[in-house]
């Protein structure tokens, strides 16, 4: 009898482990990252049947994207039916760049007239409709261009890159994690995330210390991004709880990129700043109604796009079915915030642009456990200053520092090596320190 529950409950782990996505590979309704020629654009979109994305004046079916791994290249080809994503393997070759020799030549005597190419558009697009390839309109291109042997070495290089991102765009499927999403919001919409740069991310999570099976308590409200980060450091272990004031959550819509498990989306919670530390009698029948999963504000944006350039058309195929992302952000049950109550949260996370740091960590503070890290987010330097000052003179907090990251991007080619001629160069400041007891 024993032995015959062993084997059932082994099967049931068997068929969830199966029912669990691979996280590598992109299947119907997952949310990606869509990479336009290295970065010159950044899409979000849900894979499904219908979507689609525009290059260009074109638009062009996400289904290739379907059961592809992340990581894979796809180019624009033309069929007879017309144009379409077609997945590459990506081949190593020797660029000539790679071993720049000494050239005598030099653009001083080109003339950009326009003159240059004898390929007219008109012959462009016959060949395009032939079923030309990308990388053969390249080559005629060069074929025909009176003043390409005349450039320079590396002149030819930036020339084949521009028409090849013209004729043959390229699109790289990366999967949506804390930095690839903060890195794509932070160079399109930064506002949307406090002007947060991926090594201030990394700084907020190292400084409140956030491991494995630890109760994490943020304020986040720039969408969702602190959210989703402490989440995914969690795995699936201990909690995070997303604490407010007022009766509104803010909205947590990123949290749904992340591709997260049912397991995951189960320890994200929130709590209003009054529930966490007012000790109430709860009924029991309030008490279930608190365990269950309540509707939160990221409900309400399930068709809402994240970015005016993600827009993700679903009427091209009216027969498939979408997949919708988990919902994230349930109300924590009663035992959960009396836990928390009795034994406090072990850190803090504070990205709150709009509030002011002191108002918020004077209430929220003293819901951490002694001894607690804590790191606090702004955009802007006086804020934390007046808050460390308050948390210096109320004696709640050692080791407060203040730290401004730093982060410069470097171009590694050969024989030209240098930072990159346009990068960030402020990424806002981090309060952090140790909470102590005030008795």
């Amino acid at each position: 009898m024993e032995q015959n529950k062993d084997q059932a409950v082994m099967s049931e782990n068997n068929n969830n482990k199966a029912q669990d996505p691979n996280p590598r590979v992109a299947g119907e309704g997952c949310s990606v990252l869509l990479d336009v020629n290295d970065g010159d654009r950044l899409v979000f979109a849900r894979l499904s049947g219908g979507a689609v994305l525009k290059i260009g004046n074109k638009n062009y079916s996400l289904k290739p994207l379907i059961g592809a791994p992340f990581g894979s290249i796809f180019q624009v080809e033309t069929g007879e039916d017309g144009s379409f994503l077609s997945r590459i393997l990506p081949i190593k070759k020797e660029s000539s760049s790679n071993n720049v020799i000494d050239d005598a030549r030099d653009n001083r005597e080109l003339i950009d007239n326009n003159e240059a190419q004898n390929l007219t558009g008109e012959e462009i697009e016959a060949m395009r409709r032939e079923g030309a390839k990308g990388d053969e309109i390249i080559e005629a291109l060069i074929a025909n261009s009176k003043t390409f042997d005349q450039k320079f070495q590396l002149s030819q290089e930036k020339y084949k890159l521009k028409k090849q991102k013209k004729y043959a765009p390229k699109l790289l499927l990366r999967r949506p994690f804390a930095r690839s999403i903060c890195e794509a919001y932070f160079k399109k919409y930064p506002a949307r995330i406090g002007f947060i740069r991926v090594d201030a991310l990394s700084l907020l999570l190292t400084m409140a210390n956030v491991t494995a099976h630890s109760d994490v308590l943020v304020v986040d409200m720039v969408g969702g991004l602190i959210t989703g980060a402490v989440a995914e450091r969690l795995g699936g272990t201990g909690y995070v709880c997303n604490t407010y004031k007022g009766n509104s959550p803010p909205s947590v819509e990123m949290v749904r990129m992340f591709n997260f498990t049912d397991k995951v989306i189960e320890r994200i919670v929130q709590s209003s700043i009054d529930e966490l530390s007012a000790a109430k009698t709860v009924s029991p029948e309030e008490n279930n109604q608190q365990g269950g999963v309540h509707p939160s504000t990221s409900d309400m944006v399930e068709d809402t796009p994240v970015t005016a350039e993600a827009r993700v058309v679903d009427d091209a195929f009216p027969e498939s079915k979408i997949v919708k992302a988990p919902k994230a952000g349930a109300k924590a049950s009663k035992d959960a915030i009396e836990m928390w109550k009795e034994n406090g949260f072990s850190s803090l996370i504070m990205a709150a642009q709009d509030q002011d740091p002191w108002s918020l960590a004077k209430d929220v503070l003293p819901l951490l456990s002694y001894s607690a890290p804590f790191a606090i987010y702004h955009q802007y330097l006086q804020p934390l200053a007046t808050c460390m000052h308050n948390l210096q003179q109320g004696k709640m907090a050692i080791n407060l520092q203040i730290t401004e990251p730093w982060l410069r991007e470097y171009q590694v080619l050969p024989s030209r090596t240098h930072p990159h001629m346009q990068m960030s160069s402020f990424g806002g400041y981090v309060l952090s320190g140790i909470r102590i007891s005030t008795a």
